[in-house]
């Protein structure tokens, strides 16, 4: 029998630009209730774009959550009722100037299981092709190619620590693997 719990009573404490926040109170399975804050994001949308050369897209940018500099692939949330992929091929055209020919979904991840909504879609990309980068007002990023190999190490050696980024590159080294394999 699969656990489950219902929500017997929400009440919105918070509602931002990003999240919404709510403190829900729940029937648990052994009868009893417990208090369960939720942060609600609408989601988010990642690409590993992989060049000809066996080079990845990434971003540095700073990130104020953790006061810091992160290196993490292209990516950007969706907004309400946005189509993932749609929001996907925006983030990789707004962020690093390129579009794909071939997209190759990595599936969806909850980077935050114990208190927030939010699910991040994932694809690879291939077949890259030069556009015009437009950031928005508030956004300020480098873009660097970094090669497929050094990624992974980036990974292992905990140079990046965003989730998705790790997921993304991740799965892709895998999908590499069977490939060759």
């Amino acid at each position: 029998m699969a656990h489950t719990e219902k929500t017997l009573d929400s009440k919105e404490i918070y509602s931002g630009k990003v999240i919404r926040v709510t403190l829900d109170t729940a029937l648990l399975e052994n009868g009893k209730t417990s208090l369960r804050e939720v942060v609600h994001h609408h989601g988010g949308a990642c690409v590993l774009a992989v060049t000809e050369d066996d080079e990845i897209y990434m971003v540095r940018q700073f990130r104020y959550a953790f006061g810091e500099e992160i290196w993490e692939l292209p990516a950007g949330k969706l907004e309400a009722g946005e189509d993932p992929f749609e929001a996907a091929k925006r983030e990789l055209g707004e962020e690093c100037g390129v579009t794909a020919d071939e997209f190759l979904s990595l599936g969806v991840l909850y980077p935050t299981v114990g208190y927030d909504t939010e699910k991040i879609y994932t694809w690879a990309a291939r077949g890259l092709h030069k556009i015009h980068q437009h950031l928005d007002e508030d956004e300020f990023l480098d873009v660097v190619k970094v090669p497929f190999d050094k990624a992974l190490e980036m990974v292992m050696d905990n140079t990046i620590r965003d989730s998705k980024t790790i997921a993304g590159i991740l799965k892709y080294a895998r999908l590499r693997q069977q490939n060759h394999d």
